[in-house]
């Protein structure tokens, strides 16, 4: 199988170090498509990508994702043009609305009205970024005056994004470049997936899609079990992805996931991943496990495919097979 276009997330599970080395390491092969920084509590991801900028010349260097609660739009738009000046138009701008608990607790702000936020968001984005003098009024976003001090090297910049539900998806397909999925169980992703085609058929419009992942061809068990792990995470602590996953055929185990996790902690509730589960969620095991499932992925109908590093023992030798893998 040849994967021509494949696009990696390092995760956080790899030190800023680790991760500069498998940025080196990703520039030489030629079917990696894009590198995407998460922000969560964690590396800030336009410092992060400046980084890259510098020791990589080829893949496209994404925010998956960045909240439009965490920035205001004028910040984003320095951000993103900055970055495209390092990288050589090189940016795609991944948002998304990110939980209420990120927003309330972290950043002090109202979660309302995610849908009408990011709309107004993504508009002012754009008049910003083409270098416009902008003055906007939303009943989010107001903006007066504003004007990028240089002229930004081109007049858009991708954006990507992130969506869980059919109405943040529907407004992705209508205002983006493309829109970014993730834990979605195999059947519904091939549903979500011609939804998506049914109403882009006209444009240009990137599918892309992040798969918890995990590759050892000596120890295939140990790629399943760290895959279970970071699948598990997610079900316990995230709200939108544990009630989506568990509408779609995974409700006894997403309910023993997420008592267990609070009981006993991670480790203990990863056990309560089924391999059903891990199958229709997960790419993990062997190589040629691996490149079945991505196929199979493929086959569900994205267009990008965007693989998060889950190492498996020593992290050097684990990134560098997983490159190798796909």
């Amino acid at each position: 199988m040849n994967f021509d276009r494949i696009g990696y997330n390092p995760g956080s599970l790899l030190s800023m170090q680790e991760v500069l080395t498998f940025a080196k390491l990703a520039n030489y092969k030629p079917n990696v498509n894009s590198l995407w920084i998460p922000e969560s509590w964690g590396r800030e991801a336009f410092a992060s990508l400046g980084a890259l900028s510098q020791i990589t010349t080829k893949p496209k260097l994404g925010t998956s994702i960045m909240s439009i609660y965490s920035r205001t739009p004028a910040t984003i738009a320095m951000g993103a043009t900055t970055l495209d000046m390092l990288s050589n138009n090189r940016t795609i701008i991944g948002l998304g609305a990110s939980t209420p608990t990120l927003v309330e607790n972290w950043h002090g702000l109202n979660f309302e009205k995610p849908l009408l936020r990011m709309q107004e968001y993504v508009e002012c984005l754009k008049l910003m970024i083409a270098g416009e003098r902008v003055n906007y009024i939303g009943s989010y976003v107001r903006v007066k005056d504003f004007k990028l001090l240089y002229r930004p090297q081109r007049k858009r910049i991708p954006i990507f994004i992130a969506a869980v539900n059919r109405y943040m998806i529907s407004l992705a397909c209508d205002i983006a470049d493309g829109v970014l999925l993730y834990l979605r169980p195999i059947d519904e992703l091939k549903k979500t997936t011609s939804y998506i085609k049914s109403i882009t058929k006209n444009k240009t419009f990137e599918i892309a899609c992040v798969i918890i992942s995990a590759v050892s061809n000596k120890e295939p068990q140990k790629a399943r079990a760290r895959a279970a792990k970071t699948l598990a995470f997610y079900i316990a602590v995230g709200e939108y992805y544990n009630r989506l996953i568990s509408d779609n055929g995974f409700r006894n185990e997403v309910k023993q996931i997420v008592s267990e996790y609070r009981r006993n902690g991670l480790d203990s509730a990863s056990r309560f991943v089924s391999e059903q589960m891990l199958d229709a969620l997960t790419i993990c095991g062997n190589r040629e496990k691996c490149l079945k499932s991505l196929n199979k992925f493929i086959s569900a109908g994205i267009s990008l495919p965007i693989i998060q590093v889950n190492p498996t023992g020593n992290t050097q030798s684990s990134i560098k097979e997983m490159l190798a893998a796909f």
